[in-house]
């Protein structure tokens, strides 16, 4: 039986998803999903590929090792052999049927098993050539890593010299100690600064660290599993003991096993045992002992036949909701989150679970009183799995979202088809916080030194209303606000002078229109550039919403929040005021009012796929777009050029078929003038 269309859509939203997960778990080291959320997702995809094959494709989550590598601050080097990632199992009968393959693929031949506990923490290889210390890699994609030497050398636990002639590689996990991350935590909360969400998320920020001195202050550990060297210990076991050896770190709780019974009885006790190890771990890897059988066993297009990583059940926990608290985004959308009696879950207190909106907190019945079972599963977000209605105390009444605005007292609205309830006044002072944090971001100015403790600062002593307001800022506004010293004045002042000029598509992004991300922002200056459209914020006013979807990349529901946006009083003042206290938007190297001339690349279309090694995805697609093309995710005949990295997907195939011109990385380099 074929699948529906139906399904098809719900694999390609899978796949979205997953994608974007790896991104910001991989790239930008900001996990926004569980890890037992994510294990959902891609096990459902996993189900619907193996029941429908073909629908795999060959750029699927399931068919691909990691994600992108991050931004260039780093050199990239390739690894000797590409990096596997392990099978997850998440139950006995699991490992039983693992055996079984491994039965049928080793007939008539006896192995043993080691067992190793899965830490959590960041993966990184170091290369040792003559004895000495070379250079350590992340794992990064699996076929390229960024180079963390200077970091890396700060842990002690790491020799910088070792009695081995020859080049050697071991690979291990960095992770924080529980007590060292409680630490970390401690320190910061006592400067005011965010917390750290767990200590893999902890390690993996501090081994990126551009200054070495950061991550010897965290002290960080590793534990060494993996060797390779010209004459290969010949099992698990001796690999462990060369080691060892050799002065590397090893793990003392791994175990010897023959048979199943041994396996079962080791999960079981790692299970109760985890929560007194000094790092944290959410599994348990089972690999064969003897090597002489992984080329007979081979391997999946992403996994190793011969070993998988067992993972624990989501810890949980019973707590109370002690208040559900309403917060107020930029946009005025209004978010349900409960506080909770603290609760240890995973090795880290909760206090906090979102409910994400009214719909679901109603689909749930949570209500203050009600005791509640939380899951964290050691990683990122708290949420409330179910409510123990056996439990609800009598006085306990269905929550209901505040008719006004818990922080201005205006009136909330929900738009028809729309689940999130928003404040319906638009200076709201949280709205105008959040107004300001997106317009100084990374991807709008880009002001290095506003955070946010400063813009509240700011607002609260009336420097700030409008984001032109920033613009006007002198050294002497900022040296009356508390604890603000003259160099630190100086250098946010310069900071604000040097964002003045800005690429069209990034200025767009920083407005805070809704639904309009930077890739739309980017998609919507490359329709003014294509027009040489100076009076675009009339062009907006003059165009229907359906006009405004006509634009490649825009749908109906962007089109209608620009349509908006553009139509609201006081927007048009809003951009006057940005030109009129000295910002430039960048075209081609000059700088104008408005974006003009087309560019090298104008209508071309480029789509990139697979690994880039030498220059980072998205600043290859900024530097298309800003040569006046367009960076595509698509193949299609109206693509111009499909960039190729190492390990490319459906798209390199599609690019042959349709006779799309296909460039190396180093030919899109001399395109572009390197």
């Amino acid at each position: 039986m074929s699948p529906s269309e139906q399904l098809k859509k719900r694999v390609e939203k899978l796949r979205a998803e997953i994608r974007q997960h790896n991104y910001l778990y991989y790239v930008l080291d900001q996990p926004t999903l569980s890890d037992a959320a994510f294990d959902q997702l891609l096990r459902e995809l996993e189900e619907l590929e193996a029941k429908y094959p073909e629908l795999i494709t060959a750029d699927s989550p399931t068919q691909r090792v990691g994600a992108p590598l991050a931004s260039g601050r780093f050199k990239t080097r390739r690894h000797r052999q590409a990096k596997m990632s392990l099978q997850d199992v998440f139950s006995i009968t699991e490992v039983e049927d693992w055996e079984k393959r491994l039965h049928k693929l080793l007939p008539q031949q006896k192995w043993s098993y080691f067992l190793e506990p899965k830490i959590d923490g960041l993966n990184i290889t170091v290369t040792y050539q003559g004895g000495k210390f070379a250079y350590a890699l992340t794992r990064g994609d699996g076929i390229s890593g960024e180079d963390v030497s200077h970091t890396v050398k700060t842990i002690r636990s790491i020799p910088l010299v070792i009695d081995y002639t020859g080049d050697l590689e071991v690979s291990g996990e960095v992770h924080l100690a529980k007590a060292t991350f409680a630490t970390i935590n401690w320190e910061r909360a006592e400067k005011g600064e965010p917390l750290f969400a767990n200590p893999r998320n902890a390690a993996a920020g501090t081994i990126r660290q551009l200054d070495p001195k950061v991550a010897a202050a965290r002290k960080l550990a590793v534990i060494f599993y993996e060797l390779w060297q010209e004459e290969m210990p010949e099992t698990r076991v001796k690999i462990n003991q060369r080691l060892q050896e050799l002065g590397f770190r090893t793990d003392s709780q791994v175990k010897h096993c023959h048979k199943l019974a041994e396996i079962k009885e080791y999960l079981a006790w790692m299970d109760e045992e985890r929560q007194q190890l000094a790092y944290a771990t959410d599994g348990v890897v089972v690999k064969v002992n003897e090597q002489k059988f992984y080329q007979t066993l081979g391997s999946t297009a992403k996994s190793p036949r011969w070993a998988i990583a067992f993972k624990f059940p989501p810890e949980t926990a019973q707590t109370k909701v002690v208040e559900i608290k309403v917060q107020v985004g930029r946009t005025g959308a209004l978010t349900p989150v409960a506080v909770l009696e603290p609760v240890l879950i995973s090795g880290s207190t909760v206090t906090h679970a979102t409910l994400h909106n009214e719909e679901e907190v109603a689909r749930k019945d949570v209500r203050v009183g009600d005791t509640v079972t939380v899951h964290k599963a050691g990683e990122i977000i708290p949420e409330i799995l179910s409510v123990d209605k056996n439990k609800r105390p009598k006085s306990a009444r269905a929550f209901k979202m505040p008719e006004k605005c818990p922080v201005c007292g205006s009136h909330t609205i929900k738009p028809a088809g729309e689940v999130i309830r928003r404040c319906s006044n638009k200076q709201c002072a949280q709205q105008q916080i959040g107004l300001f944090k997106h317009f100084v971001s990374r991807a709008a100015f880009d002001i290095d030194g506003l955070g946010p403790k400063l813009l509240i600062k700011l607002i609260a002593a009336g420097l700030i209303s409008t984001p032109a307001d920033l613009f006007k800022l002198r050294v002497e506004d900022l040296l009356d606000l508390e604890r603000m010293a003259e160099k630190s004045a100086g250098n946010i002042i310069d900071a604000i002078q040097a964002a003045k000029k800005i690429e069209l598509g990034r200025f767009l992004y920083a407005l805070g229109i809704r639904h309009v991300g930077d890739q739309t922002a980017a998609d919507l200056a490359q329709f003014l550039q294509a027009k040489q459209q100076r009076g675009w914020f009339e062009l907006f006013q003059k165009l229907s919403a359906a006009e405004i979807a006509e634009i490649e990349g825009i749908g109906p529901v962007v089109a209608a929040a620009i349509k908006d946006w553009f139509g609201q009083p006081g927007h048009q003042k809003i951009i006057a005021d940005l030109f009129a206290n000295g910002v430039k938007i960048m075209s081609e190297g000059r700088t104008e009012g408005i974006a003009g001339g087309k560019g090298k690349f104008a209508g071309q279309t480029f789509v990139f796929t697979g690994s880039l090694e030498t220059i980072d995805r998205t600043k290859a697609e900024a530097q298309v777009r800003k040569l006046g093309g367009k960076a595509s995710g698509s193949v299609s005949k109206s693509t111009n050029y499909v960039v190729v990295g190492s390990n490319p997907g459906s798209k390199y195939d599609k690019a042959k078929k349709l006779g799309v011109r296909i460039l190396s990385e180093s030919e899109f380099k001399n395109l572009l003038g390197y």
